[in-house]
């Protein structure tokens, strides 16, 4: 088999961030399904070797923290050769306080994940997505990039600055191998709202009561074909809400 036929036959790689529960794990299966090699990162490294022992030499599981710089370049650097998707999906939100109310290092918090940690993991391998001749940059955002709701005032900040930035790289980046794509959830049952709550189990099922929500494989299900379409398509931003939701605040349940 010549070079390149060896070359052709080679899977793809896809970078998932955020990759130790929720849509990050769900994302990594999907991606594994579509043929993809993966390479997850996460700070909670125990629990991210448990969600990639199934896949074997499919995926490989790495320590990341994307509010540190240093690990960061670490994790990028262990990877040298291309890579054709970069998922950017870790991020937060932290308590339903006013806007004024949310204290200082909450707002660095959420501002320094969602946001600023995209752009260290995107910068960081940027250069590796235009080697691959094909790169797609999946960033998940939420509805909270667009909308605003009483107590979301640090979280909305953070996913509005996201999508600013998703659209400012696809202006940037045109005319480079390199789609860029923003995937807008609105409620998904995962551990989002336990680690917003501080780990309160009832405040968070509570979120959900009488409705049914989204799950992390249906938005990975999103990503896994935006990731599948031909290089020349770009979803530049993709809603998806429960069909019992209608806005961030606007949500029917049962016996309403």
């Amino acid at each position: 088999m010549s070079s390149s036929h060896a070359e052709a036959a080679a899977p793809r790689v896809a970078v998932v961030t955020g990759a130790s529960a929720g849509i990050g794990a769900a994302t990594v299966n999907a991606l594994v399904d579509a043929g993809f090699r993966v390479v997850a990162g996460a700070r909670r490294v125990d629990r991210l070797a448990a969600v990639c022992a199934p896949y074997g030499d499919a995926v490989e599981a790495r320590a990341l923290d994307v509010t540190d710089p240093a690990s960061v370049v670490a994790f990028a650097d262990a990877r040298p050769d291309a890579v054709h998707v970069v998922v950017n999906n870790a991020g937060f939100a932290r308590g339903l306080d006013t806007a004024l109310g949310v204290g200082d290092d909450a707002w660095r918090a959420m501002y320094d994940t969602n946001v600023i940690g995209v752009v260290r993991v995107t910068r960081a391998l940027l250069d590796r997505l235009l080697a691959s001749g094909d790169g797609l940059i999946v960033n998940v955002g939420s509805i909270a990039g667009f909308e605003t709701y009483p107590g979301g005032g640090g979280y909305t900040a953070s996913k509005h600055a996201l999508r600013a930035l998703t659209r400012t790289l696809r202006l940037e980046l045109l005319g480079a191998p390199v789609r860029i794509t923003e995937i807008a959830p609105g409620m998904v049952e995962t551990d989002f709202s336990v680690v917003r709550f501080d780990g309160d189990r009832d405040r968070a099922d509570a979120v959900y009561r009488g409705m049914t929500p989204l799950t992390a494989h249906d938005i990975a299900a999103c990503i896994r074909w935006v990731a599948d379409l031909p290089p020349h398509v770009n979803i530049d931003e993709l809603v998806v809400r429960p069909r019992d939701q209608a806005t961030a605040t606007r949500v029917h349940r049962q016996g309403d």
